[in-house]
């Protein structure tokens, strides 16, 4: 007897694939190569392909002249578990309660890409052949910024030739409500050190007379922001696009108001730049965010001293038509120019990945609403999100294609923390979802 798809994902969740630790290396080779066997299974081509970090499952249908072909992209790497005496069961052994599976990767992003994998496996079972010709592109580094798939995409890049690209690694606005997603902001970062003496030094003999480093960090983190929460960096927002009416009405009839945003944050009040309410903060306007900021004595009690450095690292996220590398390069300027004299300021530019942004009603806007519709019902939310996926905009400047975000997880599903979740109903219905999904694509026009 055959297991049941939900059986299946559990075995799937099973493998601790944590791409951040070294010492999971084996359990991501392992897990990539029981995701080709299932490919095989189902009766496709597939392969897994070394990378210099860690490998890429890529498995094709037969191809058939004349058919359009969908990349599909997925990832089987998960984050650490950390804190994991937060977990009500553990991580990597799937709980199933009140129709929910727990489990780490369940929402991000096994679950979702799982659902592809048995959509495809299920109508090629029952039919014999699909609407499309099909190629899967799971890899191992999502959660680690995807640092080969570049460089794979460009040396396979006649093999992975498509018309279409479909994720499910995004969310949906609220249970049941189908949802497509068409634009991500970006990412740029940084890392600032303050350094005064060459050694922390008393501040009672010294103070008053030498520079504090925390003190600097503290100053320039907050010249970030303006007395109003805009950022304060000359020509941030030179080329911001405004949001269009039609967003607006159609973001402001969403459900997931201000008042579910507390509730789901735990945060005691909303707040944000003037003339905006939190929705569009979030998914259509650029941010500076403090991400860690230290130095000093850290301990219990009292030491008086004053710290030899301090640092601060630093995150933009960015909409279309903003460059990362520019606002990096504004944002090292903003900084030493407010850096007063006595101390020495260093700043390291991090990763950075391009804004994306689709027309959502175009051809392959329409076929994924359509496909939504009917997996789902009802009308589809139309939305961007505020997160990152840099590989996105990857795949439109490598391969020259769009691509459709079709989330699955809810807004609870607890991705990167611990309890980690995805309802049962969302993977059957993202196996349906895909189904429908293939067929409108065929015969988009």
């Amino acid at each position: 007897m055959s297991p049941s798809p939900v059986d299946e994902l559990c075995e799937f969740l099973r493998f601790p694939s944590v791409s951040t630790s070294a010492e999971r290396s084996g359990d991501l080779v392992a897990c990539a190569e029981w995701l080709s066997r299932r490919f095989s299974r189902a009766g496709l081509e597939s392969r897994v392909v070394p990378t210099p970090g860690h490998p890429v499952v890529l498995a094709k249908s037969r191809p058939r002249p004349g058919l359009r072909t969908v990349l599909i992209y997925g990832h089987y790497d998960v984050q650490p578990v950390d804190p994991v005496e937060l977990w009500e069961s553990p991580p990597f052994e799937p709980s199933i309660r009140d129709g929910v599976i727990y489990a780490r990767g369940s929402a991000d992003n096994k679950g979702q890409i799982f659902a592809h994998v048995l959509g495809v496996a299920q109508t090629l079972e029952e039919k014999g052949e699909l609407p499309v010709n099909v190629i899967f592109l799971v890899e191992g580094e999502e959660e680690v910024g995807s640092s080969h798939l570049e460089d794979f995409l460009k040396a396979h890049r006649e093999e992975l030739q498509c018309d279409v690209i479909a994720v499910s690694d995004t969310g949906m606005v609220g249970a049941g409500i189908p949802t497509l997603t068409y634009g991500l902001r970006g990412v740029a970062a940084l890392e600032l050190k303050v350094s005064g003496p060459s050694r922390d030094l008393h501040s009672g003999i010294f103070g008053g007379a030498v520079a504090n480093p925390l003190s600097v960090v503290a100053r320039l983190v907050a010249a970030l922001h303006d007395a109003d929460g805009r950022v304060a960096i000359p020509g941030f927002y030179d080329a911001v696009e405004p949001l269009a009416e039609w967003e607006r009405e159609a973001w402001a009839a969403l459900p997931m108001g201000e008042r579910e945003l507390l509730e789901l944050t735990g945060a005691p009040g909303l707040t944000g730049e003037p003339g905006y309410n939190a929705r569009e903060r979030i998914w259509a306007r650029p941010t500076a965010e403090v991400n860690g900021i230290g130095g000093g004595f850290q301990g219990a009690g009292t030491k008086t001293v004053i710290p030899s450095h301090g640092f601060a690292k630093v995150t933009f996220r960015l909409v279309p038509q903003q460059e990362p590398e520019k606002i990096l390069e504004a944002a090292r300027a903003f900084l030493e120019a407010r850096c007063p004299a006595g101390v020495r300021l260093e700043v390291d530019l991090g990763h950075a990945g391009q804004p994306y942004l689709m027309d959502p009603r175009g051809e392959w806007g329409g076929a994924a609403t359509r496909a939504l519709e009917r997996t789902f019902g009802g009308q589809v939310a139309l939305i961007r999100e505020g997160g990152s996926i840099p590989i996105i905009n990857t795949f439109e400047r490598v391969l020259g294609v769009e691509t459709l975000l079709l989330g699955l997880a809810l807004p609870d599903c607890r991705a990167h923390s611990p309890n980690e979740n995805f309802p049962v109903a969302n993977f059957l219905a993202g196996i349906r979802l895909n189904q429908e999904l293939l067929t409108e694509l065929g015969s988009a026009e």
